[in-house]
């Protein structure tokens, strides 16, 4: 079944192609008019969609060679995310699925990030636990069985990504953060600041207090070295979810863990998770990077996967700004 997937919840417009599990085309475009602001502005991000969103579906179907009248289901990022942005790519969507007569299904972002696994080679046995981790998210859920979920734990204020960007802001470097923290972390000492580790309790998240330190840190030492500076910062960051993650491994005693999301594609991420699963015998599953960040294929796979179970979305389904995973039933 050829199916096209449309996300664009934040900053990234992107679609996808797939027939069943195979990626025919999976594009994004991102948006680099909000480097000069150090974050996104929503309406910004929204006008850019408008733009791009035509093109770029002409791309796709060029690069995956299929012609428009072929694709057989349209799928679409439904939330969470920025109303204006989920607002452009629903109903582009429903124009599509009305335009061509062809069935539309929503999808939530966040059970969009965990069908990215499902590109891998080997795809986790039910139940696992997955870790959603990016500039918007921090989440630990449990994953029963398929369209199943229990959120275990999540951010009490900012998610991992946002405070990367946050970071990577007060040491001069450009939007989006994280690949520039990691890269100027490559050449620091990650023992040479002590950054507290954050601890909530329990299963949640908690970044304000860790970015603070670095706040009053920086303010402290104006002769600091960016170098080591981003090495500490990022050290305590993934050490916090590496020591949350254990802790949730423990209490549900999963043999598969998956982490997904745009922070996930950092390798020192990679590093600490592939020894945590040597140490306590787990199987780890990471999407490769395309399928990391967002993007329209895990959309595509995620709603062909819904579509099979329930059948298509009624056309009215609107945006909505938060919709934890739990909570989301027959569309």
């Amino acid at each position: 079944m050829f199916t096209l997937g449309i996300e664009t919840s934040c900053d990234e417009t992107s679609i996808g192609i797939i027939k069943d599990n195979r990626v025919l085309a999976n594009i994004v475009s991102s948006q680099i008019a909000h480097t000069r602001f150090g974050g996104v502005v929503p309406e910004l991000a929204a006008r850019n969609h408008i733009k791009i969103l035509l093109p770029l579906m002409n791309l796709a179907l060029e690069s995956a060679k299929v012609g428009l009248n072929k694709i057989e289901l349209i799928s679409a990022t439904r939330g969470p995310g920025l109303l204006g942005s989920l607002l452009t790519g629903l109903s582009f969507a429903k124009s599509l699925a009305i335009g061509l007569s062809k069935p539309f299904i929503g999808v939530n972002h966040l059970e969009g990030h965990i069908y990215g696994l499902f590109f891998n080679k080997e795809i986790p046995e039910y139940p696992y636990l997955v870790l959603i981790v990016s500039g918007g998210h921090t989440e630990l859920i449990f994953v029963e069985t398929e369209f199943k979920y229990r959120t275990l734990g999540r951010t009490l204020d900012d998610a991992c990504g946002e405070a990367f960007d946050k970071v990577a802001k007060m040491l001069g470097l450009p939007y989006p953060g994280g690949p520039y923290i990691e890269k100027m972390a490559k050449e620091g000492d990650a023992k040479k600041i002590r950054f507290p580790v954050p601890r909530p309790g329990r299963f949640n998240f908690s970044y304000a207090g860790l970015k603070t330190a670095v706040l009053y840190y920086l303010k402290d030492h104006r002769d600091y070295n960016i170098n080591d500076v981003a090495a500490s910062f990022q050290e305590s960051a993934l050490e916090h979810l590496i020591q949350v993650s254990k802790k949730a491994i423990e209490y549900t005693g999963v043999e598969n863990f998956g982490v997904v999301g745009g922070v996930s594609v950092n390798n020192r991420l990679k590093e600490k998770f592939q020894k945590l699963a040597h140490a306590m015998g787990f199987k780890l599953f990471i999407p490769e990077a395309q399928f990391c960040t967002d993007n329209g294929a895990m959309i595509a796979l995620a709603g062909l996967r819904r579509y099979k179970r329930f059948g298509p979305s009624d056309i009215s389904v609107d945006a909505v700004a938060r919709e934890p995973l739990e909570l989301i039933s027959k569309n």
